[in-house]
Formats: structure tokens, C-alpha cells, sequence
């Protein structure tokens, strides 16, 4: 299993990185909470990663601390809960948020994010509550560490000719309707902005902060 890996980033965009190693370059799925601290292209990164493998499918899965990564392994053992929706949680809300999500029953937070309903948010909590004490350190100590994280600062690149609409695909792709990620980007939309920070913006608007 791929655990870990370090080398150049040599491409970014929502979602997606790809980094190259010894010659290789690996394709890497990321949720937007990583990509929001990825360096800028030419830099080493390092990524802390889960291969997964399937019939059809093998896929890599890239965060930028190894809470996330483990926190991402566990999401996956819940019942109806695949890849896509561990990444689409893990986009929509840090491992901070997600934890005190647990801590306080808050199912609300859960259901606002896409192809989370009640049912699933629901059987998230319950199962979670029970797993969650298998992450490093302990579940207290977790949620101390957690709190301790800083926020992402401002990106300052664009990725793209137009931000808004580089952001408000990003959005879709998360599985936002168009016209919810055209309404998220233009109440946040400033002169300058770059599709980065657009997006941290959106779904931290979108996305109580609990």
C-alpha cells in the first residue's frame, strides 16, 4: 500500500494533484480542504495517502495531514459511505469540524453537505462515535489537536482565465447544483479573487462552522 508520498507538485486544480516522484508521476484525488494547502506548482509536497483498488479502478487519495488520511479511512468502513462521499465530507468540512460534529449528535452540519441525507448523516454519527477513538492519540486528544490546526491562509494564484467560473465548476464537481455554486461564489466574489480562495470562501459559508 502507497502510505506516503513526496516529490514535485506539477499540477493543481479542485480535486486533483499531480505529483512527481522518482520519475513517476502519480495522480492524486484530493479534497479541497488539502488542495487549500498545497504549494504552489515546482514545490515539494508531501501527501499523506490511501491506494485504493477495485474491479474497474485503482485510485489514490491524497491529505495533507495524516488525521485527515486516517480520519478518511475510517469514513470509508461506514456502512453506504464509498471514496467519492468520504472526499466530498472531507471538501466540505476539516477534521476539526467533522469531530465536534460527532462530539455533538449535529446532524444539521452533515446533511447540508451533497449526497449527505438524513438517513446517512444519521448512521455517520452513530457508527463514527464508535470508531473515532481508533484515530491516533484518542478521541480527547484528537479534538485538541484538531482545534489546533490553523485555517488555510489566502490562495493568492489563479488557476484559470476566469476564477468564478474555475470555482463554480469545483463546486459542481462536489455536487453542489449550478445554481447553488453560482449564488455560494458571487455572494463572496471580490475583485482579484483567485478560484482558491473563492472556493475556501464558498464552502465555508455554505458550511456552518459548528
Amino acid at each position: 500500500m502507497i502510505g506516503r508520498i513526496r516529490g514535485v507538485l506539477v499540477e493543481k486544480a479542485p480535486g486533483r494533484a499531480l505529483v512527481e516522484c522518482a520519475g513517476l508521476g502519480y495522480e492524486v484525488d484530493i479534497p479541497y480542504t488539502t488542495f487549500f494547502h498545497l504549494p504552489e506548482v515546482g514545490q515539494e509536497v508531501t501527501l499523506h495517502t490511501h491506494f485504493a483498488v477495485r474491479e474497474d479502478a485503482q485510485s489514490l487519495y491524497g491529505f495533507a495531514s495524516k488525521l485527515d488520511r486516517d480520519l478518511f479511512r475510517l469514513l470509508i468502513k461506514v456502512s453506504g459511505v464509498g471514496p467519492k462521499l468520504a472526499v466530498g465530507l472531507l471538501s466540505g468540512l476539516e477534521a476539526r469540524q467533522f469531530i465536534r460534529c460527532v462530539e455533538a449528535r449535529d446532524t444539521n452540519a452533515l446533511v447540508k453537505l451533497p449526497g449527505v441525507g438524513k438517513k446517512t448523516a444519521e448512521r455517520l454519527l452513530i457508527e463514527m462515535a464508535d470508531r473515532i477513538g481508533q484515530l491516533e492519540g484518542g478521541f480527547q486528544h484528537l479534538s485538541q489537536a484538531a482545534t489546533g490546526h490553523s485555517e488555510p491562509g489566502p490562495a493568492v494564484v489563479a488557476l484559470g482565465p476566469d476564477p468564478r467560473e474555475e470555482a463554480e465548476a469545483a463546486l459542481i464537481a462536489l455536487g453542489y447544483k449550478p445554481q447553488e455554486a453560482a449564488k455560494a461564489i458571487s455572494k463572496v466574489a471580490e475583485e482579484g479573487m483567485s478560484s482558491e480562495a473563492l472556493i475556501r470562501l464558498a464552502l465555508k459559508n455554505m458550511i456552518p462552522a459548528g
